[in-house]
């Protein structure tokens, strides 16, 4: 990777970085450093919440500079992976960092091959010569990068991580991130270190939010994250994870959802929108 080509077009120079920074509650200094790209990476993902409320409205999923940046930061909403790193990479590449995108495929534990439709960033700090994950659209953290290296644990905050490498076909190395829950490990998802562009995030978003097959167009799933809690709502089940693997549960009413989104996501939908949601709850 080289400055000229450090995020493969990213559209920095389209991103009001100040307006960004204010979002996420940054006031930290302005370098590629590993301490900035931490402390970034720990603000952007505990103040922008993940959903998939537009999805359920039938409301395309834009990924240009303008309209993400009109979502995650002027207006009080969140979005998933895509739009989260598509914002992120346009911070990075202001700030200087040298990077590229990756895709992820989701695992969880399954056997089963499933697409690859999770949005990731390779990273590199010019104080640090390791290569960093920075996975900002999960939902869950991490709270801050863990380093692309084979046995690699991080505890952040008590959120447990830990990467592990994989022999592939034609010698490509095969990435898996491990987060700990309350028994044990669970993989999270496997990647490789194959430069991706923006086109390529615009046609799997397009798959994910539109395909009959995707998990993002059954029922809303909204998800924050701090630094001692997660929270998940899943059509009307809310769901908070503790770093140490516990978690309580409870249903809402659909009459809750704009509380629940206000208040618990930090969430702020329009009346019509809010009642075209609701029904689908009522309906699921």
């Amino acid at each position: 990777m080289t400055k000229t080509d450090a995020g493969n077009g990213w559209h920095g120079d389209e991103l009001d970085l100040d307006a960004y920074l204010a979002r996420i509650g940054y006031e930290g200094e302005r370098a590629p450093t590993l301490e900035v790209l931490r402390g970034v990476q720990r603000a952007h993902v505990t103040s922008i919440p993940f959903e998939n409320l537009d999805v359920m409205l039938g409301v395309p999923i834009l990924l240009d500079p303008e309209s993400v940046q009109e979502k995650l930061v002027r207006s009080r909403r969140g979005g998933y992976c895509f739009e989260h790193v598509v914002l992120f990479a346009a911070a990075l590449e202001r700030l200087g960092f040298e990077f590229t995108g990756l895709m992820g495929r989701v695992t969880l534990g399954t056997e089963k091959i499933l697409p690859a439709t999770h949005a990731l960033l390779a990273v590199t700090a010019v104080d640090d010569e390791r290569l960093w994950l920075c996975d900002v659209g999960f939902g869950k953290g991490p709270l801050e990068p863990v380093e692309i290296a084979d046995g690699v644990e991080a505890d952040l905050d008590g959120w447990r991580f830990r990467m592990e490498r994989r022999d592939g076909v034609f010698g490509i190395d095969h990435w898996w991130l491990y987060q700990h829950g309350e028994d044990d490990w669970l993989d999270r998802h496997t990647f490789t270190l194959t430069p991706q562009h923006t086109i390529d995030y615009v046609v799997s978003s397009h798959y994910v939010a539109t395909n009959a097959r995707s998990p993002f167009v059954k029922r809303p799933f909204v998800q924050g994250f701090s630094a001692t809690r997660h929270d998940r709502l899943d059509a009307t089940t809310w769901t908070t994870f503790r770093p140490d693997g516990s978690s309580t549960e409870r249903k809402i009413d659909p009459d809750e959802l704009g509380q629940v989104l206000e208040e618990g996501f930090g969430i702020v939908v329009g009346a019509e929108e809010l009642a075209r949601l609701r029904d689908g709850l009522d309906s699921a």
